[in-house]
């Protein structure tokens, strides 16, 4: 009897035992094509597009990658999903893209994304836009605290193949899209300040402009002042 009853509590602890929780996909590192470069390993499909393969490490906890790709001119948004590290598609010569990895795993409807990279697939142009800036701080949709100065410093990062670069133009308001110019910068500028009132929530953008007159958006980001 004794011994019924001492098997009858080991498999309540253990039979019972709590299974562990699903860990989350980890987030993948880009590989290739190269954050801000120009792409010249595509193979002509014709003469208006090149098949481009894309490169990324292996993630933790990942059972399949979505790779999206986005004509950063159009808008245009081709998607593929994969349980490989490389996959590619056929883009158009000489535009620019942006890409990133999605990570998933299949016991979580939760994913995980990677950075996103931009660069210009190989064409017959000679001269290139700039890249659209990377927006680093606020974050979008960030809740932030303003300075002793009542002040709260914008920051991104601007890059461009040519490396001509005239001028930086930053747009800042309270209204969506932001349509006032706060300052129009050097080239070398990555930061600014702005004044703000605690309780506002404001929208922002930057402009890189080059010497050939091409210029780029970050699109519209926004931050609210605590």
């Amino acid at each position: 009897m004794r011994k019924t009853v001492l098997l009858m509590c080991l498999f309540a602890v253990f039979g019972c035992k709590k299974k562990d929780d699903p860990k989350p996909p980890g987030q993948v590192l880009l590989l290739f094509p190269e954050k801000n470069s120009e792409c010249t390993t595509g193979i002509d499909q014709d003469d208006s597009t090149s098949r481009v393969t894309f490169q990324w490490q292996r993630s933790d906890n990942t059972d399949s990658y979505e790779l999206r790709v986005t004509n950063i001119n159009s808008n245009t948004v081709q998607t593929i999903s994969t349980q490989s590290t490389t996959a590619s598609l056929p883009l158009l010569k000489g535009q620019p893209y942006s890409w990133l990895v999605r990570s998933r795993n299949n016991q979580m409807d939760n994913t995980i994304s990677s950075e996103m990279w931009s660069f210009y697939n190989a064409g017959s142009r000679t001269t290139f836009a700039p890249f659209p800036a990377e927006i680093l701080d606020p974050s979008m949709s960030e809740r932030v605290f303003k300075d002793i100065n009542n002040e709260v410093t914008l920051s991104w990062s601007a890059s461009d193949l040519d490396d001509d670069i005239e001028n930086i133009e930053v747009y800042f308001s309270e209204q969506n899209p932001p349509t006032d110019l706060e300052a129009t910068l050097s080239n070398l500028a990555t930061t600014f300040k702005v004044s703000v009132i605690s309780g506002t929530t404001y929208y922002w953008s930057v402009v890189t402009r080059d010497a050939e007159g091409n210029a780029t958006n970050s699109g519209i980001y926004s931050f609210s002042v605590l």
